[in-house]
């Protein structure tokens, strides 16, 4: 027969071979056999087929039972087709039974699923973690900024693990007790005297209600003075009270200037009056030469009167003509 059919049927039967291999991992099933694993080989090809790696889940069974677990193959695949992490569900089930802790496979991989690390939350249980809180800046009663760092021990709740808050409300609990505590201080030397005062204070309100997390204390670790808020405020009132003042005052001053400006008008008004009224007199007089009602010894006499009256007015010093009185002119 030809050699390249006796190649094509040999390269035929090593790629058939290795397909065998592939969806056939005889090895595994030889490695769970020994390790007194029972899971078939038909349920490891069938495993292949469903797209599960059957090296996960035959590791995973071969580490959960040498640890004394009870757990079967189809909850570990079921959990690996719902997304989640097999070998680290494994891993904090076989440390929260070494450490005493209660943990059930349907509560891991729940916390699993729920998009939380479940074998660093059993961690952090068995070993509490320290969490610093930012910079919190609060005022005393006497106007002292006051700016606290704190240092809050948790230790993570299983059972709240799935729908329970982050530590991120933990923070900012703890900044807003902070921020209540230095408030309700009457000096912010009480708080330097007893900064302990602050953090039994917090650790009283119940703050890791409804948090996947236990305090287990809080430690004011800093607590640095401010700036005098109180006084900038005092300064910032001071100064909008003299603005308000200038502002009123400047009203004022236009309200006096307007008004005098007024005044001046109206005076003006009257002298101009007063001058009509003398520039109608000669007339009047004239009149009454016409009609014969003054006759010319009388107007001399009046002429006599008005020149002995000026003479009186100037020895006296009165100054009539100054007062706005004007002397009748003379023909």
């Amino acid at each position: 027969m030809d050699p390249v059919y006796y190649l094509v049927l040999v390269l035929g039967g090593i790629i058939l071979f290795l397909l065998f291999l592939y969806f056939v991992p005889i090895n595994l099933w030889i490695t769970a056999i020994f390790s007194n694993v029972k899971v078939g080989l038909l349920e490891l090809v069938f495993m292949r087929i469903r797209k599960v790696p059957p090296r996960i889940v035959v590791d995973s069974l071969i580490t959960a039972t040498k640890a004394g677990l009870q757990i079967s193959s189809n909850e570990l695949e079921t959990h690996y087709l719902a997304g989640g992490n097999v070998p680290n569900v494994i891993r904090a089930l076989i440390s929260a039974d070494k450490a005493n802790i209660s943990l059930s496979f349907k509560q891991a991989t729940a916390i699993d699923l729920a998009g939380r690390d479940v074998f660093q939350a059993v961690q952090i249980s068995v070993n509490p973690k320290v969490i610093t809180t930012p910079k919190v800046a609060a005022v005393a009663a006497d106007g002292i900024q006051l700016i606290a760092v704190a240092r809050v021990t948790v230790r993570a709740s299983i059972a709240q693990l799935v729908g329970g808050a982050g530590e991120d409300t933990i923070l900012a609990r703890v900044g807003e007790g902070i921020v209540s505590s230095i408030g309700s201080a009457k000096s912010h030397k009480e708080v330097l005297e007893s900064p302990d005062k602050i953090s039994k204070l917090v650790l009283s309100r119940g703050l890791d209600a409804g948090t996947a997390f236990e305090i287990l204390s809080i430690d004011i670790a800093d607590v640095d003075v401010g700036a005098n808020i109180g006084a900038k405020l005092q300064i910032d009132q001071a100064t909008a009270d003299l603005k308000v003042a200038e502002a009123k005052a400047e009203e004022r001053r236009a309200m006096a200037v307007a008004l005098d400006q007024e005044m001046k008008a109206k005076a003006t008004d009257a002298r101009a009056k007063v001058i009509e009224a003398e520039a109608e007199i000669p007339r009047a007089i004239a009149a009454a030469f016409m009609n014969g009602n003054l006759g010319v010894m009388d107007y001399y006499k009046m002429q006599n009167v008005q020149a002995d009256t000026d003479m009186r007015q100037a020895i006296s010093g009165s100054g009539a003509k100054g007062q706005g009185q004007s002397s009748t002119p003379k023909q």
